[in-house]
């Protein structure tokens, strides 16, 4: 049996209200069909199940908020018998006295005594936010390695805690409203950025006369509503030059970075309402420049209609923002947890540029880089930038 779950769209993220069921008990899903529509603080976000197989039962009413992590609803998988209970799992759930002693790595003062000899492992964030929240940690079952309690575990036992003493609120939302808790999700994720994250920031100027003017070309061939934007030769570049420094394409948890073998370009896009959002444009490095560009334009009118998909919100592994089209010259992004890096596109302008000796105009283009100093350093970063550099200088190979 197959649990669909309450998802953590994005770091920020510890409650979510399901608005609309699309599925219904005894319908048949596959993996990635829509079976639900969740409101979050950046709005509607439809949700896929990841699990094929017959939906069983309905666990949470249309309407009721609840904490990420809550069961939603039961699936019994396709070839697995309902009458079987799982054989994988129960052993070792059964057999604490085996994984305890590996999991437990951290010094005594990093656990608490729960009853009167078990032990379990919490790091002192974890505590420390336990005490600020008013959370027991006795009472919260740790999902990290080992059963170890995370500061996530505490903030969804909080957010439990509260759901259960607040009534749910009213599906529909004045706009007004929204945008202000829009502001204050973003403000809470990007403090916690600011407050945790050692950031370092590098920059540098790019020529981007044979994009532009391969770009040019291959756009006269092309009718008007095939023709590629420069920022999806920014985006591929981008993913490729991931390649040379894969350190950048993964996330921070529990302390420790890991890798993502996949690339998934998040994309940061203005709301309508106001506020932005991130999502991702799944394995970027793999598609054709043509395929950036139809699903670029999808995404973003996908994600101001509202209607974007929770894998796009929750997969990100790096994140470009490109105020070029505003008129800024270059931005320095902070980084969205629990990523470990952010890229800057700014504005294309004419400057003096030196080229075989004499100065001559050329649209230039500044590129930033903003990146998480426990994962990788100037010197990688630089290694990165000089990446994303060469491959604009080469567009036909993108």
């Amino acid at each position: 049996m197959a649990e669909f779950v309450m998802p953590k769209l994005g770091a920020d993220m510890s409650v979510g209200t399901l608005t609309c069921w699309h599925k219904r008990v005894g319908d048949v899903v596959r993996r990635g069909d829509i079976i639900a529509e969740v409101e979050t603080e950046k709005g509607n976000i439809d949700v896929e199940v990841f699990s094929g197989g017959t939906i069983e039962k309905l666990l949470v009413d249309q309407g009721q908020k609840v904490p990420v992590g809550t069961v939603l609803a039961l699936i019994h998988e396709e070839g697995v018998s309902a009458a079987s209970p799982p054989t994988v799992e129960t052993p070792a759930r059964a057999a604490p006295s085996v994984a305890t002693p590996i999991a437990i790595t951290a010094p005594p003062r990093d656990q608490i005594t729960v009853g009167s000899r078990v032990r379990l492992p919490i790091s002192p964030s974890a505590r420390r936010l336990a005490r600020e929240l008013g959370v027991d940690p006795a009472t919260v079952a740790g999902t990290g390695h080992g059963g170890a309690i995370t500061r996530e575990d505490i903030e969804r036992a909080a957010a439990l805690a509260a759901a259960r003493a607040v009534p749910a609120a009213p599906v529909t939302k004045p706009a007004e409203d929204r945008s202000t808790r829009i502001r204050q999700t973003i403000a809470a994720a990007m403090s916690r950025s600011k407050r945790e994250i050692p950031h370092y920031y590098l920059s540098t100027t790019i020529d981007m006369h044979r994009a532009l003017a391969w770009l040019g070309e291959e756009n006269s061939r092309r009718p008007v509503a095939e023709r590629i934007l420069y920022g999806a030769l920014i985006l591929k570049a981008v993913a490729l030059s991931l390649r040379k420094v894969p350190e950048l394409n993964a996330t921070w948890e529990e302390g420790r970075v890991v890798l993502k073998p996949e690339v998934h370009v998040g994309v940061a896009i203005a709301l309508r309402q106001g506020g932005l959002v991130a999502p991702a444009l799944h394995e970027t490095d793999r598609m054709s420049l043509n395929d950036v560009m139809q699903q670029l334009r999808d995404l973003v009118n996908r994600t101001r209609a509202g209607s974007i998909r929770s894998s796009e919100l929750s997969d990100p592994t790096i994140t470009v923002t490109n105020l070029g089209e505003q008129g800024v010259e270059s931005v320095y992004g902070v980084i969205y947890p629990p990523q470990v890096a952010m890229i800057g596109i700014g504005k294309i302008i004419e400057r003096p540029w030196c080229v075989g000796g004499e100065v001559v105009p050329r649209p230039i283009l500044t590129a930033t880089l903003s990146a998480d100093h426990r994962v990788s350093d100037g010197h990688r970063g630089s290694i990165f930038l000089a990446a994303l550099t060469q491959l604009l200088q080469e567009p036909s190979q993108l």
